[in-house]
């Protein structure tokens, strides 16, 4: 099963006691029939519709957990090892035990394995997509409660481990709350300054003064785009600690809503830079989506490069680029065709944009050993 080198965290809830309350009545309803007429011992195949990246850990924990708290005993056949890909429709995991018991347990262990295996998916392909770039895991607040937030910071690790083993990327670094640091090998969570903390100071310059003198040991990052002035800020930044940035430990957020460009650009500009930089990037067909990446407003891979010109003009080489706002696979996959010269990808989205790729399933596939699934789900047999 898992590395047991990576970490652990306490099952996620329900406990125990709560499972009725929270799983489908018809399961609750089952389980009172089978205890009326007998008991069987069953073997359920868990599996996804998509291909995903396996990422069992979390709801196997709690799976175990809540056997152990009801009396009863399982057997766990895991197909595909964590951080492994795992095609679609492919038994992922065979688990087998009293039908009493793994009847209610369903819904939670399925709510708790589909969401992290295609978020394990989303953050492996965006690690490998660009694999000298470190990202951070800023998630938390894209999440529905903490118990998700949990999953998913767990899911990012696992997708970034796999992509360090495959592309020899650089993978997931940190990311945003204490809470589920440990699943990055950290104590503390990683962040400097929010917009708010700029719109307190007044200035950009200032919020930067406030950080450094309250964290005056702390490399420091610094959000450019709250008064539209992304290469303004970002120079008058580097001006005022010329000591962090020739050593590298200064860098420049870029977070620029989509409804506006960069600071000295436009449509016209934004094709100019990347017609300087990466020509091939504006050859040949984009669709709107791939264009709006490119070329467009927001944190495009023109804005990027276009601040890196001007720092590097200006002799800050060694300041450092975090960009963020609407990372996905997809932008992702464009930046790295556009060759951004990002630094530290700041990213939530790497949660699925569809919700009904999350859904796992679970048939029982024999009863007292016998073989028998549902017309249609034959694939799914022990073999």
């Amino acid at each position: 099963m898992a590395d047991p080198d990576r970490p652990t965290a306490t099952p996620t809830p329900p406990a125990a006691a709560d499972v009725p309350r929270w799983t489908d009545a018809y399961f609750q309803r089952t389980r009172q029939v089978v205890e009326r007429f007998g008991d069987r011992r069953v073997t359920y195949a868990v599996f996804m519709r998509r291909p995903v990246v396996a990422a069992h850990r979390l709801a196997l924990d709690w799976l175990e957990a809540m056997a152990a708290a009801r009396g009863f005993a399982i057997e766990v056949e895991v197909n595909y090892p964590e951080g492994k890909w795992v095609g679609a429709g492919e038994p992922m995991l065979w688990i087998t035990g009293p039908f009493t018991g793994l009847v209610e347990l369903e819904t939670l262990f399925l709510m708790k394995l589909g969401p992290a295996c295609v978020a394990a998916y989303n953050a492996w392909t965006m690690c490998a997509g660009l694999p000298k770039v470190a990202f951070l895991a800023m998630d938390a607040r894209h999440c529905a409660g903490t118990e998700m937030a949990e999953i998913m910071a767990y899911a990012a690790s696992v997708g970034s481990e796999r992509a360090k083993r495959k592309a020899g990327a650089v993978g997931f670094v940190g990311n945003a709350t204490d809470a589920t640091a440990h699943w990055f090998g950290r104590d503390r969570g990683l962040g400097t300054m929010p917009h708010a903390l700029i719109g307190y100071a007044g200035s950009t310059v200032r919020a930067a003064e406030m950080y450094r003198e309250t964290f005056p040991d702390q490399p420091m990052t610094v959000l450019v785009d709250y008064f539209g002035r992304e290469v303004s800020d970002s120079l008058e930044v580097c001006r005022r600690f010329p000591d962090l940035a020739a050593a590298g430990k200064l860098a420049i957020r870029l977070d620029t809503p989509g409804g506006r460009f960069c600071e000295g650009l436009d449509p016209p500009q934004s094709y100019a830079v990347l017609d300087r930089r990466v020509p091939h990037a504006i050859r040949g067909y984009r669709d709107e989506t791939e264009l709006r990446y490119l070329v467009g407003p927001g944190v495009s891979a023109a804005a990027i490069h276009w601040v890196r010109e001007r720092l590097d003009e200006a002799g800050f080489e060694r300041v450092k680029i975090v960009a963020s706002s609407g990372f996905n696979p997809a932008k992702c996959r464009l930046m790295a065709d556009a060759a951004a010269p990002i630094d530290v990808i700041g990213t939530g989205s790497y949660l699925p944009d569809a919700w009904a790729e999350t859904y796992a399933t679970a048939d029982i596939v024999e009863y007292d050993g016998v073989k028998r699934v549902k017309v249609g789900r034959e694939f799914l047999l022990r073999r």
